[in-house]
């Protein structure tokens, strides 16, 4: 029996603020599909290269109230990068809370606007010490 990844889905409020994060991850639009009918829009997007991989952003036009304030529930995503460092200070100068900063040279967690954790993974081996993440308290949960 094959089995082949298709993507991961995640329920966004605010179109435009969601789409936002996941560029500043590196993310670029693939594929949209709107429902007139359904009142809904899917809008898939994954890092350059690797467009079998995408998150899909599913927005309902008329809101979605039912969403928890914290998606706890729904675990994370998570995306290796070529310097953590780099990443966490690019998120951060555009307005992104890190919430576990990466002070072993290895991990980070950031949220999404609609509060879905993100895991950033240094690809390769631990990068060194470095301020200010050597010394940053986390903030929040992830």
């Amino acid at each position: 029996m094959a089995l082949k990844y298709l993507h991961t889905m995640v329920r966004v409020k605010d179109l435009e603020k969601s789409m936002a994060f996941y560029e500043l991850l590196g993310l670029k639009e693939t594929r949209r599909m709107d429902s007139e009918e359904g009142r809904f829009s899917l809008i898939f997007m994954a890092p350059p290269g690797q467009e079998e991989c995408p998150v899909e952003l599913t927005f309902n036009w008329d809101g979605d109230d039912d969403l928890p304030d914290d998606s706890r529930h729904f675990g994370h995503l998570a995306y290796s990068v070529d310097n953590i460092y780099d990443m966490c200070k690019h998120l951060q100068d555009n307005g992104v809370t890190i919430n576990r900063p990466p002070r072993d040279g290895r991990m980070a967690f950031v949220r999404s606007p609609d509060n879905i954790s993100v895991e950033l993974l240094q690809a390769g081996d631990a990068l060194g010490p470095a301020e200010p993440w050597a010394s940053m308290e986390s903030t929040g949960h992830w």
